[in-house]
């Protein structure tokens, strides 16, 4: 059921009508006793998300006895991300998804359906797996709240993903993003309907159900002058409200372009990507829209590492991002990959697959460390001078010396494809 819809790409949704729309879904909920607040992380800062659940507090006052920020395999929030994303929301409230532990096991989806979606490139069983907070925490209402934006390993964010992966275990994690990479994220970017989406809606059906869940989703576009507006609000319990913020994410969020791109760059915000494993977002984003033998420059002032776990970060240092054919090698020939096969989706995605170069320029990596994982190194100082953010606009660029680039300020918030590479 849909409590509230509302959105078009010529929309801006105000902060105050953002509170009156959210007030009409929650009002038609009547009367809850203990609420559970689930958003996502500071990765996704522009969703609103920090905003709503604010809102949320404001609306429920005591009753809101719990938030757990979906963080998946992301670092906890830091106090400082709490008070940059959530700060009228009382420190008390924040609970820590732990990916390893304090799970339940909702039931399995069959190794048949994951045979089947998967084109018989795979045949394992999958986990639907929630924080128990989920499950024992006593709530008569869970607000999964998050941004419908394109995405790398379901095809589409938001909805179930939210709880399932969010809230989900390394077994759920690892082999729903195998899933996607082996099937191929450019089949799936931009889709709702994907392998993966139809591993978490089959869990949803059969497994999730009896959950209090209700979706607010939101999407979120660019405008001409590059801030960022909130373009949609959706409110409701079932697989429309997807649908209905998907279809407008399509249309907001999507950058089709006319022919291939020859060179790209990408700032990464330091607030947000501070790792390869997030900020490969500007690979994975932009990968449709590059062409054979271009170029894309990452500029990663605030990436100091690969991986967000000490353990992810170890196995991608040991193997590097390289071909398809090389890493489902590496999955056959070793224990520790087969066993992380999430860390091996992730080394799948973060290839160019050796159609296109990908210089990084981190701030806390070493150029032999860079090297090691399979991109090329440039200092981020000197490109920081050379592509300076602060004199850039999303887009074409023609720079001093005749240079033409394309810029893209934040990965996280679309997808870039020309139209020969997306027949969605």
């Amino acid at each position: 059921m849909i409590y509230y819809g509302r959105g078009s790409e010529r929309e801006v949704i105000t902060d105050d009508a953002l509170r009156a729309g959210l007030s009409e879904a929650l009002d038609k909920l009547g009367k809850r006793m203990r609420v559970l607040a689930v958003p996502p992380d500071i990765t996704r800062f522009h969703s609103r998300a920090g905003r709503i659940t604010e809102m949320v507090s404001d609306y429920y006052g005591e009753a809101l006895c719990d938030v757990l920020p979906a963080t998946g395999t992301h670092f906890a929030l830091t106090e400082e991300e709490k008070h940059t994303m959530f700060d009228r929301v009382p420190r008390h409230l924040f609970r820590v998804h732990r990916w390893k532990e304090n799970l339940e096991t909702l039931g399995r989806v069959p190794a048949d359906l994951i045979h089947k979606v998967s084109e018989g490139m795979l045949s394992f069983d999958w986990p639907a797996q929630v924080d128990s907070l989920l499950v024992r925490g006593g709530h008569d209402l869970i607000l999964s709240i998050g941004q419908v934006v394109p995405h790398e390993v379901v095809g589409m964010a938001g909805y179930n993903k939210n709880i399932l992966i969010g809230t989900g275990g390394l077994e759920a994690i690892h082999k729903s993003h195998y899933l996607g990479a082996v099937y191929g994220m450019e089949r799936m970017m931009g889709r709702t309907e994907t392998p993966v989406r139809a591993v978490l809606d089959y869990a949803a059906d059969y497994f999730t159900k009896n959950l209090p869940i209700v979706y607010v989703q939101t999407v979120v576009g660019r405008e001409q002058d590059g801030s960022l507006a909130l373009k949609g609000l959706f409110v409701g319990d079932d697989i429309e409200v997807f649908r209905r913020a998907a279809a407008l994410s399509i249309r907001v969020n999507l950058t089709l372009l006319e022919k291939p791109l020859a060179k790209v760059v990408v700032y990464l915000d330091p607030n947000e990507f501070k790792s390869t494993w997030l900020g490969n977002k500007a690979i994975y984003r932009t990968r449709m829209a590059i062409a054979d033998n271009g170029e894309l420059v990452v500029l990663a002032p605030g990436v100091r590492q690969f991986g967000e776990d000490p353990g992810i970060d170890a196995l991608i240092r040991k193997y590097g991002y390289f071909t398809t054919p090389r890493i489902l090698e590496l999955v056959r020939e070793n224990a520790d990959l087969r066993e992380s096969l999430g860390v091996a989706a992730h080394l799948i995605h973060g290839s160019s697959e050796e159609r296109f170069s990908v210089t990084y320029c981190p701030a806390g990596l070493t150029k032999e460390e860079v090297e090691k994982a399979g991109f090329r190194y440039a200092p981020l100082e000197s490109m920081m001078r050379r592509y300076d953010p602060a004199f850039l606009h999303d887009g074409w660029n023609d720079l001093p010396g005749g240079e033409r680039i394309y810029y893209v300020s934040n990965p996280a918030i679309g997808l870039w494809a020309s139209r020969s590479n997306f027949a969605g």
